[in-house]
């Protein structure tokens, strides 16, 4: 290589300018602790002057974790006054946005031992998860009060799933689902309307949901989609029947088909896949149900009667997505749940790495806290649906 080639060792030149932006940041905030304190004193350092109000007696060092590093500050100690200094908050330890790094950080999927970890390489001072969780305190408050808050708009689709996860309970770690919520407002616009820990997502546990949401202001719902497999969910149909009379319910047509095909032996399954799509590509409910009619006689014929009955039991509440009420522009979005599912997974995404919660409310917060962060871009931004033509059709249906 020619020798009048300039050569940069590029981490030699980034370490040594953080050092030396360290080094200008301890020499700045130094010199405006200084001019603090010759302010209150009413003197500058060493000067003689008949108007001092108190004196300086030395400094103690005190350590601050900024996003320019660690920096060592040297405190002024006074006589005859208290030092009080607005370029530093009394026992602040770290700068806020490096605080809020860190809160973001956990909010955004990090373990506390990983943000402890990540605090100790890239500024030089560690967070404990204590010292994390009692900052996080004051985010929860924050979070509790977005769940809560009034519900303004209409939403004629609303989409339902709970979410599972480990916590105490009565001295022993047991499964208990977060119900979550998602409507699909008047301008066609996604919003997370409702998180609630369900305990075991039976009846009592919807019916105190929807109760909620609907104190809150939930008015306009057309549809309800949600997932019914086995028994699980049996008290969700009955809850949107009593408590939204004008609703109707859709089954995640996608679950339904898995529940179906577990009943189908192997051998069988591949006809029996593509004999369910063509019975969700029918374009009218009537076809739709006569279709699946025809391939439960079929599925007798070859000796699949659970899956037949299966198949008779459900294909009614999964094919609502039919109805005239609701435009053909909207029935592949809203015949299944998988909008809801992507989400779920982001939350899974995350408790995984907590396991077991101590308590409920830490682990609602949590799953709170990881949907506002999914959701604070364009998913809620972008238009989810055209909502123009929807009160057409409802007229058009009654």
């Amino acid at each position: 290589m020619p020798e009048n080639i300039i050569q940069i060792d590029q981490n030699l030149l980034e370490t040594r300018l953080d050092r030396l932006i360290t080094e200008k940041m301890t020499q700045i905030l130094n010199a405006m602790l200084d001019a603090e304190a010759d302010e209150i004193t009413g003197a500058a350092r060493y000067e003689r002057s008949g108007g001092r109000k108190a004196y300086r007696a030395g400094h103690y060092e005190r350590k601050l974790t900024a996003k320019a590093g660690r920096l060592e500050l040297k405190v002024p100690k006074l006589k005859g006054a208290l030092f009080e200094s607005a370029v530093i908050e009394r026992y602040r330890r770290r700068e806020q946005s490096v605080e809020e790094s860190l809160i973001d950080m956990y909010l955004a999927g990090v373990s506390t031992r990983q943000v402890d970890d990540i605090s100790q390489l890239l500024w030089g001072d560690r967070m404990p998860s204590q010292t994390l969780s009692d900052k996080l305190k004051r985010i929860y408050g924050e979070i509790d009060q977005w769940r809560t808050r009034p519900l303004e708009s209409e939403y004629p689709y609303v989409f339902v799933d709970g979410v599972w996860h480990k916590r105490s309970w009565g001295g022993h770690v047991e499964n208990v689902s977060v119900l979550v919520a998602i409507g699909i407002n008047a301008e066609g616009h996604r919003e997370v309307i409702g998180v609630t820990e369900g305990m075991r997502e039976d009846s009592a546990s919807w019916e105190q949901f929807f109760r909620g949401m609907i104190e809150r202001g939930l008015k306009g719902v057309r549809l309800v989609v949600g997932d019914r497999f086995g028994d699980r969910c049996a008290g969700l149909v009955a809850t949107v029947g009593s408590m939204l009379p004008k609703a109707k319910y859709q089954r995640c047509m996608v679950h339904f088909m898995r529940n179906v095909l577990s009943k189908v032996p192997p051998i069988h399954r591949e006809w029996a896949s593509a004999a369910l799509k063509a019975v969700f590509a029918m374009e009218s409910r009537e076809s739709a149900l006569d279709k699946a009619e025809q391939v439960a006689a079929e599925m007798r014929s070859r000796r699949l009667r659970a899956a037949a009955n299966c198949l008779r039991e459900g294909v009614g509440e999964t094919t609502t997505y039919l109805l005239d009420e609701f435009p053909d522009g909207h029935r592949r979005r809203i015949r299944t749940n998988n909008m809801i599912e992507r989400l779920n997974r982001e939350i899974r995404r995350r408790t995984r790495v907590v396991g077991g919660f101590p308590d409920g409310n830490s682990a609602l917060m949590l799953v709170c806290a990881r949907i506002r962060y999914v959701t604070a871009n364009e998913w809620s931004t972008r238009r989810y649906l055209d909502m123009s033509r929807f009160d057409d059709n409802l007229v058009e249906a009654n």
